[in-house]
């Protein structure tokens, strides 16, 4: 009686390779394994019970599949690498340049102090609290009755020295409801590095964060 051969376990190893040129090549090797396989089949086949020509054509077929399957994984892990390279170029622009990334450190520089934040829904009442370096409340920004999404505000630092270590902290509401808020913060690119497929942005309060995680460009 005749068997089948199954052409995806024939390229189970070629599918588990670590790179793009190793995976080609295993492809190509378990796609010329598959066939001597089918050859072999076809010339130990029990007379009285052939493989018919549909069952021929469609191993045939689904090794053309997992074959192409293969090449665009390479493919994509092609431009993939090209992606990151071309966002490597983008982000060396950044240096020297401020973007905003979630954190509550307040960027103080000539005499204000700048930070922002996102409501996840409507607020009735929104109010900032400014904390100095031992996290006392220093000052409170009040903002009243505000709309989902990102807001920015300019605190009056006036003689407090640029780059103090200030934070802020945000407190907003809908009725006796407590609205969801995030933090954000502005902060200086000082360089830019990959790791993997992923760019980093290193900044000077937040350390090394990813390139996704900018939330705006100043």
């Amino acid at each position: 009686m005749s068997s089948t051969i199954d052409p995806l376990a024939a390229l189970s190893a070629s599918s588990s390779s670590s790179s793009a040129a190793a995976a080609g090549a295993g492809t190509a090797g378990s796609a010329q394994n598959f066939l001597t396989m089918l050859v072999t089949q076809m010339q130990n086949q029990d007379p009285l019970n052939p493989m018919d020509n549909a069952q021929i054509t469609s191993q045939l077929a689904q090794i053309n599949t997992v074959t192409g399957i293969n090449t665009l994984n390479t493919t994509v892990q092609g431009l993939n690498t090209q992606f990151v390279q071309m966002q490597a170029l983008q982000g060396a622009s950044l240096v020297g340049h401020d973007v905003t990334v979630q954190g509550n450190k307040l960027a103080i520089a000539n005499g204000s102090g700048v930070g922002g934040f996102d409501l996840a829904s409507a607020a009735d009442k929104v109010s900032v609290d400014v904390l100095d370096a031992s996290g006392r409340v220093a000052d409170t920004l009040q903002f009243g009755a505000l709309s989902s999404g990102k807001h920015s505000f300019a605190w009056p630092a006036g003689s407090v020295a640029d780059g103090s270590a200030y934070t802020f902290r945000v407190n907003a509401s809908a009725g006796a409801a407590a609205v969801t808020s995030t933090a954000l913060m502005r902060d200086r690119v000082d360089a830019v590095s990959t790791s993997g497929n992923t760019l980093n942005l290193e900044l000077d309060q937040s350390g090394s964060v990813p390139y996704s995680a900018v939330v705006a460009f100043n």
